[in-house]
């Protein structure tokens, strides 16, 4: 158990902030003797941020810029939640922004290899290599994205059944320690994996009925029913020809919109779409070819999706 003056760590919770934990927290431990805790964050989480864990000790990866942070690192053009806190930003030793990297471990890597003199072991580079593949969706084809075998993806598919944030935080753990072929043979990994596998081929069986309308290039679907299995490419694997794809899902903190480019027929370059930002006017966030928000109810959630499917349709008859 951590001493209560322990540093932890908060991360967002997916692939790429859990690979950023266990990254940092193995850092800080052989570099400057922290013994760092760690817990996952979300969105739904950055309420009264200012205050996020007042009084104790905090860095936090793959997340929002807090000015509190001892240590802090963020690879999301919508990081800051306000003009006040984008001002207290200034790169240091223990903060680091940068938005163009495709995903948070390599960042810190850099970081740490420059400020900090650590050698990076082989299975965090594998890890951050994989980490830019998951969260910039840069799959080798939908199909790889969808059925992929890798460890790193049987991981990132497992994540989606996960039973708690607690158990999250188990596989931090275990990362911090192991390889990705190491984590991926866990025995509740693979059971996870096996149990998200199904759901998956149940869920592009179920997508279809949920799509509300397509035309020009942009998909709107309806997927809020707790009934209806959750695949992130099913748009794109059944309906390559779109470019984008938005809709409603549910989630345990309530209903989600998500919104994203087709990374194997994205739009057009000069589209001039960014669809973090959009989602910023929804209490969201994300990066240039996908985001999310989590608005207050499903009929919010509804009105929201249909809105930003509309401004993307917009985007596509300017041109």
């Amino acid at each position: 158990m951590a001493a209560p003056d322990a540093l932890r760590i908060h991360y967002h919770r997916d692939f790429d902030g859990m690979v950023s934990a266990a990254i940092l927290a193995t850092i800080l431990e052989s570099q400057r003797g922290e013994h760092p805790a760690w817990c996952s964050v979300n969105y739904d989480q950055r309420s009264d941020w200012v205050r996020f864990e007042e009084g104790k000790r905090i860095a936090i990866v793959d997340f929002h810029f807090h000015p509190r942070a001892e240590f802090w690192f963020d690879h999301h053009a919508t990081t800051f939640l306000s003009d006040e806190l984008r001002a207290l930003y200034k790169p240091s030793d223990r903060w680091q922004w940068d938005p163009a990297s495709p995903s948070c471990p390599p960042l810190i890597l850099r970081h740490a290899q420059t400020h900090w003199g650590y050698a990076p072991p082989e299975r965090f580079v594998e890890m951050a290599r994989w980490s830019d593949i998951v969260d910039a969706a840069r799959y080798a084809t939908v199909e790889q994205a969808v059925f992929g075998e890798e460890p790193a993806l049987r991981i990132a598919r497992a994540l989606t059944v996960a039973p708690n944030p607690e158990w999250i935080d188990v596989i931090v753990g275990a990362m911090a320690t192991g390889t990705l072929d190491e984590v991926a043979s866990r025995d509740d990994v693979e059971k996870a994996h096996q149990r998200a596998a199904r759901n998956r081929d149940r869920a592009l069986e179920q997508f279809p009925p949920t799509v509300s309308w397509k035309k020009d290039g942009v998909l709107l679907f309806d997927a809020s029913s707790d009934k209806i299995r959750r695949e992130r490419f099913a748009a794109f694997y059944h309906y390559p020809e779109i470019h984008y794809s938005v809709g409603v899902i549910p989630t345990r903190s309530g209903y989600h919109v998500s919104a994203g480019e087709n990374p194997w027929n994205p739009p057009p370059k000069d589209s001039g779409v960014h669809i973090g930002e959009i989602m910023e006017a929804y209490g969201g966030g994300g990066h240039r070819a996908v985001g999310g928000a989590n608005p207050e109810n499903l009929e919010a959630a509804r009105r929201v999706a249909a809105e930003i499917a509309e401004k993307l349709l917009r985007a596509a008859a300017a041109r």
